[in-house]
């Protein structure tokens, strides 16, 4: 499969970086509402970046992941007295990566395949997590919805990563965790892997995975590498 591929696109946020995270760590002053606090964080995250895009109301992920963790504090009743909110969006700037990520990424740098990451995230953003995480030194390029003022799954949106590597859709392997972005870049083009990392039931949209992982460790044997 590997001669089949130029370059391995990875999604950011859910598929290398735990989006919950950022509530986990602070689940001792959030209380035992924190699980459902992180989901409605994640959801309106999502939200808002389709509803911006449909709107012609951009602004860029920050700001959508500011305004997402406002709705759910609001929603659970979470107080922000000691500066909690403050501490969770710089928590989300440090993202933990999941744990097979980083001996997966060098393996796909050791084996000669280019790596990516297409992302509605800021540059900063990711940038930020990549070095918390320690593994900025293993993606070639970092693309985001920056320069195009509009979000997955918009089909320019994953024209960046063809533009970026001169190079066809059918050549690039798509990972994401989320099945509405795979439900997107499939239909778009690219090949596509599910990383369903919670057993979640597919999308009822157009396009869809060319398989599905629980994570990401197998992929440098997908691709022949070992």
């Amino acid at each position: 499969m590997k001669n089949e591929i130029d370059v391995c696109v990875f999604d950011a946020y859910g598929t290398l970086l735990d989006v919950a995270a950022a509530v986990r760590h602070e689940s001792d002053r959030i209380g035992d509402g924190w699980q459902e606090m992180a989901a409605i964080w994640r959801t309106k995250q999502l939200e808002y970046t389709w509803l911006r895009s449909l709107m012609g109301a951009y602004t860029d992920f920050r700001t959508v992941t500011g305004d997402a963790l406002d709705f759910a504090m609001d929603s659970t009743g979470v107080s922000d007295d000691d500066g909690l909110r403050d501490d969770l969006m710089a928590l989300y700037d440090r993202l933990e990566a999941y744990p097979e990520v980083p001996d997966m990424l060098r393996a796909l740098r050791s084996g000669g395949m280019r790596t990516a990451i297409l992302s509605n995230g800021t540059k900063r953003m990711i940038s930020s997590a990549l070095g918390a995480a320690e593994i900025e030194d293993t993606i070639d390029r970092v693309l985001t919805v920056e320069t195009l003022s509009v979000y997955k799954p918009d089909p320019r949106v994953y024209q960046l990563a063809v533009d970026a590597f001169e190079t066809n859709a059918k050549r690039v392997l798509f990972f994401s965790s989320n099945a509405w972005d795979v439900a997107g870049a499939s239909h778009f083009g690219f090949r596509v892997v599910w990383v369903n990392r919670f057993g979640h039931v597919p999308e009822r949209l157009p396009g869809g995975p060319d398989k599905i992982v629980t994570d990401l460790s197998g992929v440098p044997a997908m691709l022949g590498m070992l």
